[in-house]
Protein backbone atom coordinates (compact mmCIF):
# COMPACT_ATOMS: atom_id res chain seq x y z
CA UNK A 1 0.00 0.00 0.00
CA UNK A 2 1.73 2.95 -0.99
CA UNK A 3 2.22 6.46 1.03
CA UNK A 4 -1.05 8.38 -0.98
CA UNK A 5 -3.37 5.09 -0.03
CA UNK A 6 -2.71 5.39 3.57
CA UNK A 7 -3.89 9.03 3.62
CA UNK A 8 -6.64 8.76 1.62
CA UNK A 9 -7.47 5.46 4.00
CA UNK A 10 -6.93 7.72 6.94
CA UNK A 11 -8.56 11.23 5.74
CA UNK A 12 -11.55 8.83 5.31
CA UNK A 13 -11.52 6.94 8.88
CA UNK A 14 -9.81 9.50 11.03
CA UNK A 15 -12.01 11.80 12.07
CA UNK A 16 -11.98 13.67 15.33
CA UNK A 17 -14.69 11.96 16.72
CA UNK A 18 -13.04 8.29 15.83
CA UNK A 19 -10.24 9.55 17.82
CA UNK A 20 -12.16 10.72 20.84
CA UNK A 21 -13.81 7.33 21.03
CA UNK A 22 -10.79 5.64 20.37
CA UNK A 23 -9.34 7.51 23.36
CA UNK A 24 -12.46 6.81 25.18
CA UNK A 25 -12.26 3.25 24.49
CA UNK A 26 -8.44 2.63 25.30
CA UNK A 27 -8.74 4.60 28.77
CA UNK A 28 -11.74 2.35 29.64
CA UNK A 29 -9.95 -0.90 28.71
CA UNK A 30 -6.57 0.05 30.67
CA UNK A 31 -9.07 1.27 33.50
CA UNK A 32 -10.36 -2.16 33.76
CA UNK A 33 -7.20 -3.81 33.87
CA UNK A 34 -5.57 -1.13 36.59
CA UNK A 35 -8.35 -2.61 38.81
CA UNK A 36 -7.48 -6.27 38.33
CA UNK A 37 -3.85 -5.61 38.81
CA UNK A 38 -4.67 -3.46 41.88
CA UNK A 39 -6.72 -6.60 42.79
CA UNK A 40 -4.06 -9.06 42.26
CA UNK A 41 -1.50 -7.29 43.61
CA UNK A 42 -3.75 -7.32 47.66
CA UNK A 43 -4.15 -10.72 46.88
CA UNK A 44 -0.84 -11.31 46.35
CA UNK A 45 -0.19 -9.62 49.21
CA UNK A 46 -2.40 -11.52 50.98
CA UNK A 47 -0.77 -14.62 49.90
CA UNK A 48 2.89 -14.15 51.04
CA UNK A 49 1.25 -13.70 54.43
CA UNK A 50 -0.38 -16.47 54.41
CA UNK A 51 2.75 -18.84 53.12
CA UNK A 52 4.58 -17.70 55.64
CA UNK A 53 2.19 -18.62 58.38
CA UNK A 54 1.50 -21.47 57.20
CA UNK A 55 5.37 -22.36 56.86
CA UNK A 56 5.47 -20.92 59.99
CA UNK A 57 2.62 -23.36 62.20
CA UNK A 58 3.73 -26.63 60.05
CA UNK A 59 6.72 -25.93 61.28
CA UNK A 60 5.70 -25.23 64.57
CA UNK A 61 3.37 -28.66 64.77
CA UNK A 62 6.23 -30.79 63.42
CA UNK A 63 8.67 -29.54 66.31
CA UNK A 64 6.05 -30.36 68.87
CA UNK A 65 5.46 -33.69 67.31
CA UNK A 66 9.25 -34.62 68.02
CA UNK A 67 8.42 -33.68 71.55
CA UNK A 68 5.76 -35.98 71.94
CA UNK A 69 3.02 -32.99 72.55
CA UNK A 70 0.54 -34.52 70.01
CA UNK A 71 -2.39 -32.04 71.30
CA UNK A 72 0.09 -29.12 70.88
CA UNK A 73 1.16 -30.44 67.43
CA UNK A 74 -2.65 -30.67 66.34
CA UNK A 75 -3.35 -26.99 67.80
CA UNK A 76 -0.78 -26.02 65.35
CA UNK A 77 -1.60 -28.59 62.35
CA UNK A 78 -5.41 -26.58 62.81
CA UNK A 79 -3.97 -23.43 62.40
CA UNK A 80 -2.25 -24.88 59.38
CA UNK A 81 -5.17 -26.65 57.83
CA UNK A 82 -7.05 -23.80 57.94
CA UNK A 83 -4.85 -21.22 56.26
CA UNK A 84 -3.96 -23.26 54.03
CA UNK A 85 -7.46 -23.87 52.65
CA UNK A 86 -8.20 -20.12 52.88
CA UNK A 87 -4.68 -19.21 50.70
CA UNK A 88 -6.61 -21.79 47.75
CA UNK A 89 -9.49 -20.68 47.68
CA UNK A 90 -8.23 -17.11 47.62
CA UNK A 91 -6.11 -17.67 44.95
CA UNK A 92 -8.72 -20.07 43.06
CA UNK A 93 -8.98 -17.17 40.51
CA UNK A 94 -5.90 -16.19 40.23
CA UNK A 95 -4.29 -19.68 38.59
CA UNK A 96 -0.65 -18.00 37.51
CA UNK A 97 -0.64 -17.59 41.62
CA UNK A 98 -2.10 -20.33 42.69
CA UNK A 99 0.16 -22.73 40.42
CA UNK A 100 3.34 -20.72 41.82
CA UNK A 101 6.49 -21.63 43.66
CA UNK A 102 5.80 -19.72 46.87
CA UNK A 103 1.73 -21.17 47.01
CA UNK A 104 3.67 -24.75 46.21
CA UNK A 105 6.43 -24.63 49.39
CA UNK A 106 3.89 -23.60 51.58
CA UNK A 107 1.43 -25.63 50.80
CA UNK A 108 4.25 -28.71 50.63
CA UNK A 109 5.68 -28.00 54.23
CA UNK A 110 1.61 -28.01 55.30
CA UNK A 111 1.46 -31.53 53.48
CA UNK A 112 4.57 -32.46 55.11
CA UNK A 113 3.35 -31.92 58.87
CA UNK A 114 -0.09 -33.46 58.32
CA UNK A 115 1.16 -36.74 56.67
CA UNK A 116 4.02 -36.75 59.58
CA UNK A 117 1.66 -35.91 62.53
CA UNK A 118 -1.08 -39.28 61.18
CA UNK A 119 1.98 -41.29 60.48
CA UNK A 120 2.97 -41.20 64.48
CA UNK A 121 -0.29 -41.19 65.81
CA UNK A 122 -1.44 -44.01 64.10
CA UNK A 123 -3.88 -42.51 61.49
CA UNK A 124 -5.04 -42.75 57.83
CA UNK A 125 -2.56 -41.29 55.31
CA UNK A 126 -4.67 -39.45 53.32
CA UNK A 127 -4.09 -38.20 49.31
CA UNK A 128 -3.94 -34.39 47.80
CA UNK A 129 -7.89 -34.88 47.20
CA UNK A 130 -8.63 -35.49 50.65
CA UNK A 131 -6.71 -33.04 51.58
CA UNK A 132 -7.75 -30.26 49.35
CA UNK A 133 -4.21 -29.89 48.22
CA UNK A 134 -2.86 -29.71 44.21
CA UNK A 135 -0.70 -32.51 43.09
CA UNK A 136 2.60 -30.97 43.10
CA UNK A 137 2.97 -29.55 46.38
CA UNK A 138 1.62 -32.95 47.54
CA UNK A 139 4.65 -35.32 46.19
CA UNK A 140 6.89 -32.15 47.51
CA UNK A 141 5.75 -32.49 50.83
CA UNK A 142 6.01 -36.51 51.18
CA UNK A 143 9.41 -36.16 49.91
CA UNK A 144 10.52 -34.37 52.98
CA UNK A 145 8.08 -36.45 54.96
CA UNK A 146 11.29 -38.85 54.63
CA UNK A 147 13.69 -36.37 56.14
CA UNK A 148 11.17 -36.13 59.32
CA UNK A 149 11.56 -40.25 59.08
CA UNK A 150 14.65 -40.19 59.81
CA UNK A 151 14.71 -37.82 62.71
CA UNK A 152 12.56 -40.08 64.03
CA UNK A 153 14.46 -43.22 63.87
CA UNK A 154 17.35 -41.92 64.74
CA UNK A 155 15.80 -40.90 68.49
CA UNK A 156 14.74 -44.60 68.24
CA UNK A 157 18.22 -46.13 67.79
CA UNK A 158 19.21 -43.85 70.71
CA UNK A 159 15.99 -45.71 73.00
CA UNK A 160 17.35 -48.95 71.43
CA UNK A 161 13.86 -49.46 69.77
CA UNK A 162 15.21 -50.77 66.56
CA UNK A 163 11.94 -52.82 65.31
CA UNK A 164 10.09 -49.47 65.57
CA UNK A 165 13.14 -47.55 63.70
CA UNK A 166 13.12 -50.25 60.81
CA UNK A 167 8.92 -50.31 60.22
CA UNK A 168 9.81 -46.33 59.92
CA UNK A 169 12.21 -47.17 57.13
CA UNK A 170 9.82 -48.98 55.08
CA UNK A 171 7.67 -46.36 55.04
CA UNK A 172 10.31 -43.91 54.00
CA UNK A 173 11.92 -46.27 51.68
CA UNK A 174 8.42 -46.81 50.02
CA UNK A 175 8.04 -43.06 49.78
CA UNK A 176 11.35 -42.86 47.81
CA UNK A 177 10.44 -45.87 45.69
CA UNK A 178 7.01 -43.90 44.69
CA UNK A 179 8.82 -40.47 44.04
CA UNK A 180 11.72 -42.56 41.42
CA UNK A 181 8.77 -43.72 39.70
CA UNK A 182 7.51 -40.53 38.79
CA UNK A 183 9.93 -39.47 35.67
CA UNK A 184 9.09 -36.56 34.44
CA UNK A 185 10.72 -33.16 33.49
CA UNK A 186 10.84 -30.62 36.24
CA UNK A 187 8.26 -27.96 33.69
CA UNK A 188 5.86 -31.13 35.06
CA UNK A 189 6.86 -31.91 38.30
CA UNK A 190 8.99 -29.72 39.31
CA UNK A 191 11.36 -30.38 42.10
CA UNK A 192 10.03 -33.71 42.70
CA UNK A 193 13.61 -35.56 40.69
CA UNK A 194 15.76 -33.86 43.36
CA UNK A 195 13.27 -34.86 46.49
CA UNK A 196 13.84 -38.46 45.24
CA UNK A 197 17.17 -38.01 45.19
CA UNK A 198 17.61 -36.96 48.25
CA UNK A 199 14.87 -39.05 50.00
CA UNK A 200 17.02 -42.29 48.55
CA UNK A 201 20.50 -40.65 50.13
CA UNK A 202 18.14 -40.63 53.57
CA UNK A 203 17.29 -43.99 53.11
CA UNK A 204 20.41 -45.64 52.17
CA UNK A 205 21.89 -43.43 55.30
CA UNK A 206 19.47 -45.13 57.47
CA UNK A 207 19.26 -48.27 56.43
CA UNK A 208 23.13 -48.63 56.48
CA UNK A 209 23.50 -47.42 60.31
CA UNK A 210 20.16 -49.73 61.63
CA UNK A 211 22.09 -52.66 59.94
CA UNK A 212 24.84 -52.12 61.52
CA UNK A 213 23.23 -51.10 64.81
CA UNK A 214 20.84 -53.49 64.72
CA UNK A 215 23.73 -56.43 64.10
CA UNK A 216 25.93 -55.09 66.97
CA UNK A 217 22.95 -55.28 69.10
CA UNK A 218 22.27 -58.85 68.15
CA UNK A 219 26.26 -59.77 68.52
CA UNK A 220 25.86 -57.98 72.64
CA UNK A 221 23.12 -60.28 73.22
CA UNK A 222 25.05 -63.16 72.02
CA UNK A 223 27.97 -62.30 74.25
CA UNK A 224 26.12 -61.63 77.19
CA UNK A 225 24.11 -64.93 76.83
CA UNK A 226 27.46 -66.72 75.80
CA UNK A 227 28.94 -65.60 79.04
CA UNK A 228 25.75 -66.08 81.33
CA UNK A 229 26.27 -69.36 80.35
CA UNK A 230 30.04 -69.88 81.39
CA UNK A 231 29.17 -68.60 84.58
CA UNK A 232 26.48 -70.78 85.70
Amino acid sequence: MGEESIVEVLRSNLSEEYVEDARRRLTESVSKIQEFLDERDKVREEAIRLSREIIRSSGWAITEIHKGNVDKALEYLGECEEKTRKLLNMLSSYPDLLYSGMVYNCVSEYVEARLFIDLITGNRLRGPEELGVPPVPYLQGLGDLVGEIKRVALELVRLEEYSIAWRLLQVAEHIYLLLRGLDYPDAIAPGIRRKADIARRVVDDLKAMLVDLDSRSRLSKLLEESIRLKTH
